[in-house]
């Protein structure tokens, strides 16, 4: 899972520890990965499964173990780019997608990565970063995609009594913040969420302006 750089010590009142690349390591290298659910998100699958354009420049972000590009591969997608922050995240992915050169993994920060894409895939990356910097992460999502590009995804529906991550919301916060890059085509209840999150989850569709 891809998080916020080095130079974040310190958020809102929910978060009291330097999310950084040590952090998140650190999470992996002791298998502490809570937000794995196994395989990929039924929400995403189903947006994807109806998407034609298999050439479509893809990014997941804080891909974590990238079930979802394991999905996109196997319906024909040949440009997926994912990123972590993790180097042993990274490992473990580059080691599960040898060979596979529809799929590149970078070991880098979300927030200082370059390219261009057309579609970014949303799955337990924007709960993850403190709440001080969602304007930033929407400005480089935007700055990230091709004219007409887009945000699918999940969003936490749900607000956390524990000291995040993860962070959640609530569409009352999410649309001010999206609305200055981005046409919210979707951001509803999703329908279809894995039994554990259900009722507590948005399914977004962001169009970049």
């Amino acid at each position: 899972m891809n998080k916020p750089n080095n130079d974040i010590q310190c958020c809102v009142t929910h978060c009291e520890r330097p999310l950084d690349q040590s952090y998140w390591n650190t999470q992996w290298e002791t298998n502490s990965t809570g937000w794995d659910i196994g395989y990929a998100s039924p929400a995403i699958t189903k947006f994807m499964e109806g998407y034609a354009n298999k050439k479509a420049k893809i990014l997941i972000p804080g891909c974590g173990n990238a079930y979802e590009a394991e999905f996109l591969l196997s319906k024909g997608f040949s440009d997926i780019t994912l990123i972590d922050i993790a180097p042993k995240a990274v490992e473990l992915l580059k080691e599960k997608f040898t060979g596979k050169e529809q799929i590149k993994v970078l070991c880098e920060d979300f927030f200082q990565h370059q390219g261009k894409y057309d579609i970014i895939i949303e799955q337990t990356f924007f709960c993850a970063i403190p709440p001080i910097r969602r304007n930033e992460y929407v400005k480089q999502a935007a700055s990230l995609l091709n004219d007409g590009g887009r945000i699918i995804g999940l969003l936490f529906d749900r607000t956390f009594e524990q000291q995040g991550p993860p962070f959640g919301g609530c569409p009352c916060e999410y649309k001010p913040i999206f609305n200055q890059n981005f046409v919210i085509h979707k951001m509803e209840k999703c329908h279809n969420s894995i039994p554990q999150r259900a009722d507590t989850e948005l399914f977004i569709h962001l169009i970049k302006k």
